[in-house]
């Protein structure tokens, strides 16, 4: 831990010596320019001449974040090397990893929207491309092994309603889009989430509008979607999180119930089956994995947070220090281990709640100054 913390530090600092991110790319190609004459042409298997490929890969894990999509450019090599798994391993174990959020927001018009990057200081790095694709609503989010994965949802093709299977992912590494194998199954407005390196997508609305109980599941190693056993119930609205192994699914609304369902259904992947319980939340607006406890705020009360321990299935709630409304409401986001609470309407007023629950009683809650451009719709966090 205590190499983890220098190794951050240090980084930290390399970056805070440039004026710009301008200024700090300029030296990461003067930096590199001994090789690159040699390589930009060259796509032999030696990531840097003259080097050991392990300490070469070494060397390379050490450049800033901010600096990856230079280094992609250098030559196939090091695109394949920025482009794996094996690239986050040795930052991580170098202790250089660096946590940024991507935020989805809406531009000042209010037309369109657009993914922003902010690191742990509130700086905004990048603007990401356009999605590729049509325009969507209903869509599902995901992060996989440090990439972000946009998957089907709704959209409006010469005026007629189109339900997509589509699946993109960005690279937050090389800063670009691809696209993935399409689900078997068109949906949107349904849950997912990554449990164990996979990722699972179940319920939503399906072509004709019709509520959905199908699931599947993909791998990316196989870029391939399978579909496994069906929830107990059709569901839509609602969301999923993974905890202890388990893929669990809550809130939405359910054909099933009346208004809205208060069911949990769990999907066991060793055993390859559903369960339920019925002390979930309803109505929820907005949730994010802390830790191994589950964060949720209701519609009802968006004042107080729910928190579920999935080790004995309890709840507790928690009020947040905040006055007026309780209608406006809240996105989450993590950074560093903290809970932030951005708002969902552009309040030049509002400053960031965060959430730290491993702080003393009493100073848990502080105000931050990061931000994002406009009002939040959604939030990840990718640590490359």
């Amino acid at each position: 831990m205590p190499l983890m913390v220098a190794e951050k530090k240090r980084i930290t600092n390399f970056n805070m010596c440039f004026s710009s991110l301008a200024e700090e790319a300029e030296f990461t190609r003067s930096f590199l320019k001994p090789c690159l004459s040699d390589m930009v042409t060259d796509d032999s298997s030696n990531l840097l001449p003259g080097l050991p490929d392990d300490v070469a890969k070494h060397c390379l894990a050490l450049v800033p974040r901010s600096n990856f999509p230079t280094m992609g450019s250098v030559c196939k090599t090091w695109r394949s090397f920025i482009h794996s798994k094996e690239f986050i391993t040795v930052r991580r174990l170098a202790g250089v990893l660096e946590e940024w959020l991507y935020v989805l927001t809406m531009e000042a018009e209010g037309q369109e929207s657009r993914w922003e990057v902010l690191d742990c200081y509130g700086n905004k790095h990048r603007v990401l491309p356009p999605m590729p694709g049509q325009s969507k609503v209903g869509f599902g989010v995901v992060v996989l092994d440090g990439q972000l994965l946009v998957m089907a949802g709704y959209a409006l093709v010469d005026g007629t309603g189109a339900v997509s299977a589509d699946v993109y992912q960005y690279d937050s590494c090389l800063n670009s889009w691809s696209k993935l194998a399409s689900m078997n199954v068109p949906r949107y407005e349904f849950a997912c989430a990554e449990v164990n390196g996979l990722v699972y997508v179940v319920g939503g609305h399906g072509m004709d509008g019709e509520s959905l109980s199908s699931a599947e599941v993909y791998n990316p190693d196989t870029d391939k979607w399978t579909l496994i056993e069906s929830m107990r119930r059709p569901r839509w609205g609602c969301f999923a999180c993974g905890l202890d192994g388990k893929l669990y699914v809550m809130g939405g609304r359910s054909s099933f119930t009346i208004g809205n369902s208060r069911f949990v259904d769990i999907y066991n992947p060793e055993l390859q089956s559903w369960c339920d319980m019925k002390n979930g939340c309803v109505m929820v607006t907005a949730h994010a994995i802390l830790g191994k406890q589950l964060y949720c705020m209701e519609w009802k009360n968006q004042r107080k947070l729910s928190i579920f321990n999935s080790c004995d299935s309890s709840w507790k709630s928690i009020n947040i220090p905040l006055t007026g409304s309780s209608s406006i409401g809240f996105r989450f986001g993590i950074l560093d281990g903290k809970l932030l609470l951005f708002s969902i309407k552009k309040d030049p007023g509002y400053r960031t709640l965060q959430y730290n629950p491993d702080a003393p009683p009493g100073s848990e809650w502080q105000t931050i100054e990061i931000n994002p451009s406009g009002p939040c719709l959604s939030s990840v966090t990718i640590k490359a």
